[in-house]
């Protein structure tokens, strides 16, 4: 089904409001989980089961979303995703113990898990390459205002409403989002294809296994053993699958789109450049709060600068990627965030508070436009027949890639509290480190080369160059 360029103009806005809801809920939740176990009568340490059904639910679901839009169409889907998440958001807020917030945050994944991953797929098919540099930059901003919306928005409410509210706020932006998508979500479908129940278990469980195995290592619920082989238990479902995917005739993801080397380049380039940069949102409130002994609503204003500096530069990005190119680009913003998240290793609390908010609001320039940059090139050459397949495989990096950044500075984090020095000392080093490897992360996307996501760039742009 093709829709008119006007019919579609709504299209980014719906795909930009449900990168807004996901990202938002991700966050929010963290703030408000003690008041949700004081009202509950649970201790909030069992809290963090209502994070890991969710974070789970999406890891495993993901890899199907693809499917089911080829299938019965992106919009219908997508509308089902957002009833599925506001659903899933106002049981939570009539949740009356645990169990039954866990079973809704389940429902509430089953949703977020098809919700983003759809709406870029449709974006994929509505807009020709040329054009699809100003869309996906427009619909990744709101992503980025969320997590640092969120605990600054749960602030507010556990503060002056209740808890109940970070769940509700979730309901009227999921009866605009499926008004519009009614009105501006293309209904594309391919060919149908049978579904791969045994890929999809492989593929689905070996998630879930290195989706817990971080959340164990992070939280220290049990013993770094057990974590370790739930990590290898969900690595080894892993390579079972590659081994099945060979061998099927049409398999869950497809293993051909990895000899596209801009979609390989960008895969393994989110994973590794997002070790660093997924660190700082859990170290820097943490580091400001225990080490600098700052309130946790000042340790929330003081990432702030990080958001406005996201948002101011989308309006540069397309600028600076006709300049430089995607290579130069890439490799040049991942060395200067590694210096950046180096630099806060030297920050000590009687400095002058614009000596920490400069460079976080640089962070927030250069961290926006790595991810432009880097989520285009990763779709810049998939074909209509592996757009799906290649988007669900986007999702499912980003999603890890994010437990991976926060995981990775919790155990550099615990192994430098094993040396003398004072808990500042032990997150200085920790930046550090992690500035080290986001440095390292840059040698990835010298495999791209000087004319790679050319496509991207319209012929208006390239006059312009």
């Amino acid at each position: 089904m093709i829709k008119s360029a006007r019919s579609m103009a709504g299209l980014p806005w719906i795909a930009a409001m449900a990168f807004f809801m996901q990202a938002l809920d991700a966050t929010i939740l963290n703030t408000a989980l003690p008041a949700i176990a004081h009202s509950l009568d649970r201790s909030p340490l069992a809290m963090q089961s209502a994070v890991i059904s969710y974070t789970l639910t999406v890891a495993m679901l993901i890899p199907v979303s693809g499917w089911l839009a080829d299938r019965f169409g992106t919009r219908k889907v997508f509308i089902a995703a957002v009833f599925l998440f506001s659903l899933g958001s106002l049981a939570c807020a009539l949740s009356g113990s645990l169990a039954m917030l866990v079973g809704s945050r389940i429902i509430q994944g089953v949703g977020g898990a098809m919700m983003m991953p759809v709406a870029r797929l449709a974006l994929l098919r509505a807009y020709p390459r040329s054009e699809l540099l100003p869309v996906l930059n427009f619909v990744t901003m709101p992503g980025l205002i969320g997590p640092v919306l969120g605990p600054l928005l749960g602030g507010v409410l556990v503060t002056w409403a209740t808890w109940h509210w970070i769940f509700l706020i979730n309901i009227p932006i999921g009866i605009l989002g499926i008004f519009y998508a009614r009105k501006y979500m293309p209904d594309f479908t391919t060919p149908k294809r049978r579904f791969d129940l045994l890929g999809f278990l492989l593929f689905g469980l070996g998630l879930v296994g290195i989706s817990s195995g971080i959340e164990l290592f992070g939280e220290r619920v049990v013993s770094s053993v057990i974590a370790l082989g739930v990590l290898l238990a969900g690595i080894v479902l892993l390579l079972l699958y590659i081994v099945h995917a060979r061998r099927h005739p049409s398999p869950l993801l497809p293993l051909p789109m990895f000899k596209t080397r801009t979609f390989s380049v960008g895969i393994i380039g989110n994973i590794a450049s997002r070790l660093g940069t997924g660190c700082i949102p859990f170290l820097m409130p943490l580091m400001l709060q225990v080490g600098f002994g700052y309130t946790a609503l000042l340790a929330g204003c003081m990432v702030a600068p990080t958001a406005l500096g996201s948002i101011l530069a989308k309006s540069t990005v397309t600028q600076v990627l006709r300049w430089f190119g995607y290579r130069k680009t890439l490799v040049g913003i991942s060395m200067i965030i590694g210096v950046l998240i180096a630099t806060f290793a030297v920050q000590v609390p009687g400095w002058n508070m614009l000596a920490l908010l400069i460079p976080l609001f640089i962070l927030g320039m250069a961290m926006s436009t790595q991810f432009t940059a880097m989520n285009t090139i990763t779709l810049a050459d998939l074909t209509d027949g592996n757009a799906s397949s290649g988007n669900s495989m986007l999702a499912v990096t980003q999603q890890l890639a994010i437990g991976f950044g926060v995981a990775v500075s919790a155990a550099v984090l615990r192994f430098y509290e094993n040396f003398e020095g004072t808990t500042l000392q032990h997150f200085h080093a920790t930046f550090l480190t992690m500035g080290g490897i986001t440095i390292l992360s840059a040698l990835v996307f010298l495999l791209l080369k000087p004319g790679d996501g050319r496509n991207l760039i319209s012929d208006r742009d390239k006059k312009k160059a």
